[in-house]
């Protein structure tokens, strides 16, 4: 069973930053596509970024989030920078195998003073 945690979420002023964590098992974590979806109150949930089994990038939120993957820890992580108020959501993780779109609980990123 795939099972995917994630971490690092918490409250941020303006202009700091976070590393979100996502935890996988259950599942050979090399070969499948990983991401990040954010979904803020009242919004539909959107892509952050994603990565490849390859390590390939691709990103919604340009230029302040940065999307990776250690392969030896099962572990995807989203580097944030430079936060913005609108930044405020809860970021999920998720994992896709063989035409299932796995998704973690969420995590709560608040970007507030």
């Amino acid at each position: 069973q795939v099972q995917l945690v994630e971490s690092g979420g918490g409250l941020v002023q303006p202009g700091g930053s976070l590393r979100l964590s996502c935890a996988a098992s259950g599942t050979a974590f090399t070969l499948y596509d990983m991401g990040w979806y954010r979904q803020a109150p009242g919004k539909q949930r959107e892509l952050v970024a994603h990565i490849t089994g390859g390590g390939s990038t691709n990103y919604a939120v340009q230029g302040r989030f940065t999307i990776s993957r250690d392969n030896a820890k099962n572990t995807v992580y989203l580097q944030m920078n430079s936060l913005k108020p609108e930044d405020t959501a809860v970021y999920y993780c998720y994992l896709d195998r063989r035409g299932i779109r796995y998704w973690g609980q969420g995590t709560q990123v608040t970007v507030s003073s």
